[in-house]
């Protein structure tokens, strides 16, 4: 019947011709549709931000705010493996802001470092060049 050549034709194929119900046959006695139900899939666990925070740690452990993130990174990781999102979440979100934290204020250090050694060049520069003046000129 046509309703089988449908259901069984492949993706791409060209449609069978159009062919009239069979005598005696009516819409009533064809095949029902079939509905599919589609899930929606699952969220995605939550981050953990544990590569960032082992980095943090690392290269970056101001006030040991790269230790206290990789710590909450880890607890968020073990919640996920216990399925726990909401833990997880809230680890994972500690574990960020801590992140965003130290990664500011190693920031803000490395420029204070940066303009101390720039005053201090300038400093020691204009004393070293007061004292060549000085030695040219001689005593005064």
């Amino acid at each position: 019947s046509p309703a089988v050549m449908e259901r069984s034709r492949t993706p791409g194929a060209p449609l069978p011709p159009y062919e009239p119900l069979s005598e005696g046959l009516d819409v009533e006695g064809l095949p029902r549709s079939t509905m599919v139900v589609v899930e929606p899939s699952p969220m995605p666990p939550p981050r953990d931000h544990f590569a960032w925070s082992l980095c943090t740690t690392l290269y970056g452990n101001i006030c040991c705010l790269g230790f206290l993130a990789l710590v909450f990174s880890v607890k968020s990781r073990d919640r996920k493996v216990l399925r726990d999102y909401s833990g997880a979440l809230s680890y994972g979100t500690t574990s960020k802001y801590l992140n965003i934290t130290a990664l500011l204020l190693n920031i803000f250090f490395v420029i204070l470092i940066i303009a101390l050694i720039a005053s201090g060049t300038v400093v020691v520069a204009n004393f070293i060049h007061q004292e060549q003046q000085q030695l040219f000129d001689g005593p005064t």
